[in-house]
């Protein structure tokens, strides 16, 4: 679907209804509508988040989980099916980047599935370093 004289918008910290963030990304990541008490989440442990939204509905989100110093760590990216490949998650990250500077954060910080490195690292700008992953 073409994405036309649309007027989208982020919202740093911005309101949400649990459900439909859970049903967008349910939606993102391929797995059942849950009950995920996001707000509840997002207040304990972000520093920040970014909606995206179209005609007033949620159609991108991205979370920005810290630790409390520098470092900014870039969750749960996802768009709309229909608001893909329009830079929309390009804009939510680069809102996210940002917004985590202004916080005083010097690193943002990004894991991603191979099949995700484009957007990560040509739309978005981050740069591919050495990491490690612990399967717990």
């Amino acid at each position: 679907m073409a994405i036309t004289d649309e007027t989208i918008t982020y919202e740093w910290r911005g309101e949400f209804e649990d459900a439909a963030l859970e049903a967008l990304h349910a939606e993102g990541f391929g797995h059942p509508v849950g009950r995920t008490g996001w707000r509840a989440r997002l207040l304990r442990h972000s520093l920040g988040w970014v909606c995206a939204r179209s005609e007033g509905r949620l159609i991108g989100f991205v979370n920005v989980a810290w630790d409390g110093g520098e470092h900014a760590f870039v969750l749960d990216t996802v768009v709309a099916r229909e608001h893909r490949s329009h830079g929309v998650g390009a804009e939510l990250v680069a809102t996210a980047a940002r917004r985590a500077r202004a916080a005083g954060c010097a690193w943002l910080h990004v894991d991603y599935e191979a099949r995700l490195r484009p957007f990560y690292l040509d739309a978005c700008g981050f740069r591919e370093t050495a990491a490690g992953l612990l399967a717990l």
